[in-house]
């Protein structure tokens, strides 16, 4: 009896491991373009307005715009950058341009490139969005950080779809009189 709750318990841990393998395949081995829910770049000339930076990306609904001249990259404007380089400064939307405020030559990558390198780059340099840059240099995309939850949610959707509701039950009334 006992042999066969080892052997059960190692089909198991042999079960996880393939999956594991699966999942790491799935992220080290595919293109970024592959990534099914990115939408393409939104960009706006380096001499546009601050307050122009901000109406687009809100028309668009993104949380960023490329700041590119001839279809060359030349920085990024976030909601981050909104908040603590035009908020917090109170700076004039209106009489600055978005390149006084954008972060200058953002790292970027190829469409061709693996999703574990957008994952990697985001995770350790604190990136929520990365701009895509295609051989000839010229614009090729964004990848956000929604992208790849998304990727991963679409390579597991039985594991993360079906979750029940709430996973911490607590008490919703006193106990006691």
């Amino acid at each position: 009896m006992d042999e066969d709750v080892i052997l059960e318990e190692e089909a198991i841990a042999e079960e996880r491991a393939a999956e594991a393998a699966q999942l790491g395949a799935a992220i080290l081995d595919r293109p970024i373009r592959q990534v099914a829910t990115m939408k393409p770049a939104v960009c706006v000339a380096p001499g546009a307005s601050v307050r122009a930076a901000i109406e687009l990306m809100n028309r668009s609904g993104v949380g960023c715009v490329l700041v590119a001249e001839k279809s060359r990259l030349l920085g990024i404007f976030t909601e981050r950058d909104v908040m603590t380089r035009v908020v917090a400064p109170n700076i004039d939307i209106d009489k600055t341009g978005v390149e006084m405020v954008m972060s200058r030559d953002p790292e970027s990558l190829s469409p061709d490139d693996r999703v574990s390198y957008a994952l990697n780059k985001m995770s350790m340099g604190g990136f929520r969005r990365i701009p895509l840059v295609d051989e000839a240099g010229g614009l090729a995309g964004v990848i956000t950080m929604r992208n790849v939850v998304d990727y991963l949610v679409d390579l597991f959707p039985n594991e993360v779809l079906n979750l029940p509701p709430e996973p911490r039950q607590s008490a919703r009334a006193r106990e006691g009189a």
